[in-house]
C-alpha cells in the first residue's frame, strides 16, 4: 500500500470511528445538555428574585425619608478605649494621630495599638511613637494566634474604657468622630454596638479600587440604610465601630480565629436581643485594595468568614427566641450578597456547559445576543444598586470604570468568592490574608 492509499485508509477509519462515537455519545450528551439547561433556568429564576430584592432595597433607600439628624449631647463623655489592631503596618501611626486630634476630653479616652508585627523595625516605630504620646500605649503578645480577633481579645484586659472603638490601621477618623459614635449608647442599654459609614481615600485610583469601593458602597449606601429604615438594625463591619465593653465580656469576647469577627459578633448580639445602630451620616475614611490579587483575597476571606459565621449560628438565627422575623430577614439579606455571587458564577458555568454540550448547529446570533441581554437585565439588581450607590458616594465619574471592572475583574472575583464560600460550607480551613495598603507605602514613618 502506497503512502496515498495509507492516508486515505487512515482518514476513512478516523471518520468511521468519529461517526460511531457520535452515534453512541450524542444521546448521552443530549441528557447532559438538558441537565445543564435545566440547572441554568432554575438558577436564573433564583437569581432573578435575589436581584429583585436588591432593586427593592435600592428603591426604598432612594425614596425613604431620612430621620432627623443626630442629637449631640456635648456633656456625654463616657470613658473610651480606642483599639488599633495592626500587623506590620506603620500606617497605624496615621490612624493614632487622627485619634489624638479628637475633640473629646483627653482624660476620657486612651489609645491602644495592638502590635502583632513580625517586623522589628515596624514595632520599633510604633514604640517610638507611643513614647512621645502618653495617651498611647502599645500592647504585644508572645504568640500571634487567632488573627485580628485574637489581637482584640489580647487588648481587652488592658482596656479601661466603658466603650471600645475599633479602627483598622488604614482608617482615618475625623475630629468629631468619637463624640458622635458614643451618642446612641446614652439612653438605651440595649444598644450594644454602633457602626459608622465607610468612605474611601483611593476609590478612584484604578479599576480595582473602583470595583472594591463599589462593592462596599452598596453595603453602606443601600443594604445598611435599608435595614436601619425597616428594622432599626445593623451589623458591624469590623472597623469604625464602637462596642459596649460589658456586653462584649458577657457574651464571651471576640471569636478568636474568626475571619470576620464583626459579622459573627453581630449575629450573637442580635440573637441575644441587643441592638446595633448604624450612623449613616457619620463617615470615616479608609482604603480599599489597589491590586487585583489583594481584592480577590479580601473578598475570598470575607466570603469565607460570612458564610462560616452564618453556618455556625444558623440554628440560633432561625429558631432562637431572641430574634424576630425581621432580625432573621436582616441577617439573611447581609448573606444574600454572597449568595448572589455564587448564583452568578453558577449561571456562567451552567450556561457555558449547556452551550458546549448542545448538538452542533448554526449559531443564531440574534437569538443568542437577545437572550444574553435579557438574562443580564433580569439579574442586574446588584448592578443597579452599584450605580445608585456610586451616585450617592458622589463618584459618578467612575461609572464606566465600574461597568468595565464589574464585567472583567468582577467575573474573576466571583471565582475567588465562591472558593471561599465552598471552603466554609465544607469546613475547610483558610488563612488570614494581609493586604498591601497605600498608606504603608506613602506614609511618613517618622515617629514624631
Amino acid at each position: 500500500m502506497d503512502i496515498h492509499s495509507s492516508f486515505v485508509w487512515w482518514e476513512s477509519a478516523v471518520r468511521a470511528a468519529f461517526h460511531a462515537y457520535s452515534q453512541a455519545s450524542r444521546p448521552i450528551l443530549d441528557v447532559v445538555q438538558s441537565f445543564f439547561e435545566y440547572a441554568f433556568n432554575v438558577l436564573l429564576v433564583i437569581t432573578f428574585f435575589v436581584s429583585v430584592l436588591y432593586l427593592v432595597m435600592t428603591f426604598y433607600t432612594a425614596v425613604r425619608r431620612k430621620s432627623d439628624g443626630e442629637k449631640i449631647d456635648q456633656s456625654y463623655t463616657p470613658s473610651v478605649t480606642i483599639q488599633i489592631p495592626t500587623f506590620n503596618e506603620p500606617v497605624a501611626i496615621r490612624c493614632a494621630r487622627a485619634c489624638l486630634a479628637f475633640d473629646y476630653p483627653k482624660d476620657r479616652y486612651e489609645i491602644i495599638i495592638g502590635d502583632d508585627s513580625s517586623m522589628p523595625e515596624v514595632s520599633k516605630q510604633l514604640s517610638a511613637f507611643a513614647a512621645g504620646h502618653p495617651q498611647v500605649k502599645v500592647v504585644r503578645r508572645e504568640r500571634n494566634t487567632g488573627y485580628k480577633p485574637g489581637n482584640l481579645n489580647n487588648m481587652l484586659p488592658h482596656s479601661k474604657g466603658e466603650f471600645i472603638v475599633i479602627f483598622d490601621s488604614d482608617f482615618v477618623p475625623k475630629q468629631d468622630f468619637l463624640k458622635r459614635i458614643v451618642q446612641p449608647f446614652k439612653d438605651d442599654r440595649k444598644v450594644a454596638a454602633v457602626q459608622a459609614k465607610w468612605t474611601f481615600l483611593n476609590a478612584r485610583e484604578n479599576m480595582i479600587t473602583v470595583l472594591g469601593s463599589s462593592i462596599l458602597n452598596v453595603y453602606h449606601y443601600i443594604t445598611l440604610p435599608f435595614l436601619k429604615g425597616r428594622r432599626k438594625m445593623s451589623l458591624l463591619c469590623g472597623s469604625a465601630e464602637a462596642v459596649r465593653k460589658s456586653t462584649l465580656v458577657q457574651l464571651g469576647a471576640w471569636d478568636t480565629g474568626n475571619l470576620t469577627e464583626d459579622i459573627e459578633y453581630s449575629i450573637r448580639l442580635i440573637n441575644s436581643g441587643y441592638r446595633i445602630v448604624y450612623l449613616e451620616d457619620l463617615t470615616c475614611d479608609s482604603e480599599v485594595p489597589h491590586t487585583s490579587f489583594d481584592l480577590y483575597r479580601q473578598q475570598m476571606r470575607w466570603g469565607y468568614g460570612v458564610i462560616h459565621s452564618y453556618k455556625k449560628h444558623f440554628r440560633a438565627i432561625y429558631t432562637g427566641k431572641g430574634t424576630s422575623f425581621w432580625d432573621k430577614v436582616g441577617v439573611s439579606i447581609v448573606c444574600s450578597g454572597y449568595l448572589l455571587s455564587f448564583l452568578l458564577f453558577a449561571l456562567l458555568a451552567t450556561g457555558t456547559l449547556s452551550l458546549v454540550t448542545h448538538a452542533p448547529a448554526p449559531v443564531e446570533w440574534g437569538k443568542l445576543l437577545s437572550e444574553t441581554a435579557r438574562n443580564i437585565a433580569i439579574t442586574s439588581g446588584l448592578l443597579v444598586a452599584n450605580i445608585v450607590a456610586l451616585r450617592r458616594s458622589r463618584n459618578m465619574g467612575s461609572f464606566w470604570k465600574m461597568i468595565a471592572s464589574s464585567f472583567s475583574y468582577g467575573i474573576v472575583m466571583t471565582y475567588h468568592v465562591n472558593k471561599g464560600i465552598l471552603k466554609a460550607i465544607f469546613g475547610r480551613p483558610m488563612e488570614w490574608f494581609m493586604l498591601t495598603k497605600r498608606g504603608n507605602e506613602t506614609y511618613n514613618q517618622a515617629p514624631s
